[in-house]
């Protein structure tokens, strides 16, 4: 045997998933060896002769094998919204990712919205699906122990998502030292490490001075973190590449993503910039219109509000049938020498066509409005608070598969979604989110084979919770 970093290697190559690699995972006693913490074997089929498969584990394995991803292991430290999402996203399609964190947990652990038991709906809707470890951060045990997770979590894990700053023992170099095929995607504010967060590279690229309506004098800020989201995709979307690249060569890599070049990535390829760099122009406010098109909000005769989009001409013909005013608008396009039939003349005189369609709703109660649009293939909606998707629009949501009524501790039962991700031929379920450090003793017996008194110890002295 000879063996590279902390990875004892056979002296034979060995093909492994389509490329030739210098040498095989072992399971020896020298592998299993965590600096500081004794144990026995690792990987995810490691077990102590003689410990039971919890129930948990069982539905936690099932899930994982119906997934295009089982097999993948990632150790996530994170917290907030960009990260635990990428976690999710790729727990959801069956990797098992391992939430690590700190003792007392992240700040996310607390953020509102709150279960009337304290408990954080925030934290629990962006971790659905994962297995959670609590440890000391600061204590050089607590650290080797989140090192060898990642460092013995098999051929198809040695990957890490993290956005925590400041942990010289969490950066690449170091992981890579112990994991030489290390991937890791470090998820930062700016390129260079300054600190941001959704709400201000929102402010910063321009899209709260083109929202809201037109006579609103100060920026509006959107309420749903965009950046964020998009952010935490690309950074699943980033591990899978790398992944795969890792497949191909052997190689491990490096990857990082900034929120901030997230928002300005979004701005540049949506025209926003190229629109006021090459046109010169300075886009305005204009309330609920769609820009370049039309489309806009109504208000029906019983005060309800509906958004319309009319987006090709097909829909634009149907909407003045259902409406009657087919024969008006025609004369319209000829005193005003348009044509409506464009999405440039729709837009340009939006008002004139807004104010004629705003006749027919304000003669109309929703139910009719509803009913009459429910005949066409027109994109449409009435407006609806969360409370009218939960509670009224209970139904339509239980009809969706991606949608199923799970049991959370600290909440209760409540309505949550899986992936929309939708795979011919396979129905995934959706999995609750865990209970901070739910699975530290599970985690730490499977990945680095703990026995139960090195496990007991590490509690004793404060390492571990959970």
């Amino acid at each position: 045997m000879k063996e590279i970093g902390h990875f004892p290697m056979s002296e034979h190559p060995v093909l492994f998933k389509g490329y030739l690699i210098a040498g095989c995972w072992t399971r020896s006693r020298a592998a299993s060896q965590l600096k500081g913490v004794p144990g026995k074997g690792y990987g995810a089929g490691a077990r102590r002769k003689g410990v039971e498969v919890t129930d948990s584990e069982r539905a936690s394995n099932a899930r994982a094998a119906a997934g295009p991803l089982a097999g993948l292991r990632i150790v996530e430290v994170s917290t907030y919204v960009a990260a635990p999402l990428g976690g999710m996203t790729l727990a959801q399609l069956g990797a098992e990712v391992i939430r690590v964190d700190p003792l007392g947990g992240a700040p996310d652990t607390r953020r509102w919205p709150l279960a009337p038991s304290g408990t954080s709906l925030y934290w629990s809707g962006l971790n659905k699906g994962k297995r959670s470890v609590v440890v000391d951060f600061r204590s050089e045990r607590g650290q080797d122990l989140v090192a060898g997770l990642v460092e013995r979590s098999g051929p198809d894990g040695g990957i890490l998502l993290t956005n925590a700053v400041g942990r010289p023992w969490l950066d690449h170099e170091s992981m890579r030292r112990r994991r030489p095929d290390l991937i890791s995607l470090q998820v930062r504010g700016h390129r260079d490490g300054r600190a941001a967060i959704d709400y201000t590279v929102n402010a910063a690229v321009g899209f709260p001075l083109v929202t809201g309506p037109r006579e609103q004098a100060g920026p509006v800020n959107h309420v749903l973190p965009a950046f964020d989201v998009a952010c935490g995709l690309y950074s699943a979307l980033g591990l899978l590449a790398a992944e795969r690249t890792r497949r191909a060569t052997g190689q491990g890599q490096q990857v990082s993503i900034a929120l901030q070049d997230v928002a300005l990535a979004l701005a540049g390829n949506l025209g926003f910039l190229a629109e006021a760099e090459v046109n010169g122009e300075r886009r305005a406010r204009d309330g609920n219109y769609l820009y370049g098109a039309f489309g806009r909000d109504f208000t029906t005769g019983d005060g309800r509000h509906v958004m319309v989009v009319p987006l090709t001409t097909r829909h634009w013909r149907e909407l003045l049938e259902v409406t009657g005013l087919t024969g008006v608008m025609a004369e319209v396009e000829k005193a005003l020498g348009a044509d409506f039939s464009t999405d440039d003349d729709r837009f340009r005189f939006r008002e004139v066509i807004a104010g004629l369609l705003q006749r027919w709703f304000d003669d109309r109660e929703l139910v009719e409005v509803e009913r009459v649009l429910g005949g066409t293939s027109l994109p449409w909606s009435r407006y609806r608070e969360f409370a009218d998707v939960v509670g009224p629009g209970r139904s339509e949501l239980l009809a969706n598969p991606m949608v199923e009524e799970i049991d959370q501790p600290g909440v209760g039962r409540h309505l949550a979604p899986g992936s929309p991700l939708a795979f011919a031929g396979s129905e995934a379920t959706v999995a609750r989110a865990p209970v901070l450090g739910e699975h530290t003793e599970q985690v730490l017996r499977d990945v680095l084979a703990l026995e139960p008194a090195e496990i007991a110890g590490l509690r004793h002295d404060g390492v571990i919770e959970g």
